[in-house]
Parts: structure tokens; sequence; C-alpha cells
């Protein structure tokens, strides 16, 4: 699902006197390169006089599709948070019925509570106060009402300890397979979420290699397809300026790819055909990548109403945060698991595979896992570019 950014080692080169994009594989981890200030979300708040503040830049942390931060809050009323989503970051191509960006506000609502819960508060949170958004489209209505409430009886939560740590992780995978009690502690981190969850390894080897068949196949439909991969396009943040101007979309900081940019030979408003190096390289990479994972994680949900979206997104967030307590990385395989056309056959072929037959059941997340090198953060907008003004 979420933080595509591109990897620093693809690049664009030049060949026989034209430009060819070698890029991105995977929309993959942050490069190291970054400037400071699209990283300063990621250290520790200062105590203010607003608690609600110090709540937010917790929950601003949490994982996001193509990383567009879609959060909009509203702080008019004291000790309460309501979340809003921004109708200007969707991503009507490759998520025309907003799934993706549903759980992400579910990701955001379960980090909220897990600060809330480090400051003595119970976040009461109310999903839809004003009524759920139809199965196709958004409106201006509210996603969460959170009321916060003080309660000496609540307990902290040990994901905290991981809010700052976690990554969406798209560099390749060691070849050893996670361990079980790993895979246990992640299946406990969700456990009275309505959710079911499952993993598969290497004790199940033709069972994943149907796994990476899909995957693969799905990745390459986006790649091939003009309007999805333009989608990315359109949240390119190529160097420094970019970067810290919009701290967000997908963020590179290679040195060629900006000089390419620079000297006007990178359009990012035509698609490379589909038998284009710029395509075939990413395919050939990604594909790589596939191969050697050693283990595959999902969650179904019964159903795929608005509020079974948000709370996958919860529960998401939890699974990853408990995966990077183990030492594991995790990367949501989110192309299968779309809903346009030419991802028809995919979808239908990961439904079958992980017994959750399409309408009854819905695969809300399906993500690679393993361990992995360490990567940087993504870049984050920071507090204040998601509190909603107070009317004049």
């Amino acid at each position: 699902m979420m933080e595509h950014n591109m990897q620093r080692r693809h690049f664009i080169r030049l060949t026989g006197g034209g430009v060819v994009l070698v890029a991105t594989a995977g929309l993959a981890a942050c490069d190291a390169g970054l400037p400071a200030e699209a990283l300063q979300a990621w250290h520790p708040p200062t105590e203010g006089s607003d608690v609600r503040h110090w709540l937010l830049a917790h929950a601003i942390l949490a994982p996001h599709s193509h990383n567009l931060q879609s959060w909009r809050v509203d702080l008019s009323v004291p000790d309460q948070i309501t979340l809003f989503i921004d109708l200007d970051r969707l991503l009507p191509e490759t998520d025309p019925f907003s799934r993706q960006m549903m759980m992400s506000q579910g990701t955001f609502l379960e980090l909220l509570d897990i600060a809330a819960r480090q400051k003595g508060l119970r976040a009461e949170t109310e999903l839809f106060p004003q009524g759920a958004f139809g199965p196709k489209t958004l409106d201006g209505r509210p996603t969460a009402r959170v009321r916060l409430v003080p309660d000496p009886s609540i307990q902290s939560d040990p994901l905290f300890a991981q809010v700052f740590l976690r990554r969406t992780n798209r560099e390749a995978y060691e070849s050893r397979a996670p361990q079980t009690s790993a895979l246990d502690a992640i299946e406990a981190s969700v456990a009275g979420h309505p959710i079911r969850v499952g993993f598969v390894g290497g004790d199940q080897v033709e069972r994943l290699q149907q796994h990476r068949a899909i995957a693969m196949d799905a990745w390459r439909i986006e790649m091939e397809t003009p309007r999805t991969i333009l989608e990315s396009y359109k949240v390119l943040r190529i160097g420094p300026k970019e970067i810290a101007q919009h701290r967000d979309g997908i963020a590179i900081n290679d040195p060629m790819l900006r000089l390419i940019d620079a000297l006007g030979l990178f359009d990012r408003t035509t698609a490379p055909a589909p038998d284009s190096m710029a395509v075939t390289s990413q395919i050939k990479d990604f594909n790589a990548k596939l191969a050697t994972t050693p283990a595959f994680f999902h969650m179904v949900t019964e159903g795929n109403d608005r509020v079974a979206q948000v709370n996958a997104g919860r529960a998401y967030a939890r699974a990853q945060l408990a995966a990077t307590a183990q030492g594991l990385s995790m990367q949501p395989l989110q192309q299968a698991l779309q809903e346009y056309p030419e991802q028809a056959e995919p979808y239908a072929r990961i439904h079958r595979l992980l017994e959750a037959p399409s309408p009854r059941f819905t695969v809300q997340m399906w993500a690679r896992l393993g361990y992995a090198p360490a990567v940087g953060p993504a870049p984050r907008r920071g507090v204040k570019a998601h509190i909603i003004a107070p009317q004049a």
C-alpha cells in the first residue's frame, strides 16, 4: 500500500543519444540523501500546551498509499480530533474506490490511539459520525471523531516503541525465513480485530511460488498500463527542492535523475511504452526481489464496507509495528488487490489462493515479509500541514 519511494541505485541513463529511464523497480525505499527538513517529523516531538499536537506528531508517521498523507484534522473542539480525508490527495486510477485510502485513514487512527495511551488518554473513536461513504466515492464528511478522555487505568501499548522505527522496506530481502515466534507476535498484535491473517513461507514451496507469480503479473500490469504508471509519475518528487517543498509522494534524490530532469529530458506527463527499458527494467528488478522473497503476509475481512476498510488499516499498522519489533520488514503488494479493470485476473487469483471468495471476503492487505537491510524514513509534511485552519 504504502509510502512508494524510488530506489537511489536505479537511475536515468543516456544511450545512443536518447534517454532511457532505468527506473524505480518497486518504487522503493527512500533515498538516503533526502533533505533534513523533509525528515524532521521523524524526530520525537517536544511537549507543548496542547497534547493533541504531540499525538498528531506520531499519527502522521503512519504508512499511507503513495505516501500522499491525505489526513486533515479539525481541532476546533477542545479534547477532540476530527479526522477528514483530503479529497485532493486520492489515487483515482490505481485505487478507484478509495479502499486503500480508507485503510490509510485507519493507520493514522491506530497510531493516534497508541500515542494517546502513552499519555494516559483513552481515544474514544467514532467512525463516520455523519454517516459512512458509499462504496465507490468519498465526500467531505469526517472519517472519524476522536474524543480524548483521561483514564488512569489506561495501559501503554508496547508497540509505541516502534513508531519512529517503522519503515516500508522495498529492498531485496534475505532468503532466511522469518522465525515462527515472530509470526506469532505479528498475529497476536491484531488479536481482537475482525480480520483473518495468514502467512506463507518456505515450508509451502508450491504455494510460495503461486504468491510470487501473482505478484509479478500484477506488477507488470500496473507498469504497462499508461494511466496507472502516470499516476505515480504525478507524485514524483525529484531533487532536494521538490522533496523539501512537497515532503510527500515518491521521493528520489539521485544525482543522475536530477540532472536529466533539470535538462528537461524526463517527461513526467508521458507514459513509457510497455516494451521500453523504462518498463522492462522495473519489471525485471522487481521480479528478482519477488523471486527471493521468503514469506508473504495477508489480511482478509468479511465484507468490504468503509468500516471494514478503516479497521483493516488499523490492524495493518499494528502488524507492521509488531514486525518491526521482531526485526522484520514488510512491503505491501497492493497491485493485485486493486479494483481497476486490468487487474481483474490477478485480483481473482489472489482471492482464490487465499480462500477468500469475492464479494463475501476481501483481501485488504498482502505484503512481502522478511529480513532486510535498514532503510531510511519517508518524507512527512509535519503536523501543521494537516490541521484545518479555523474559520475567520
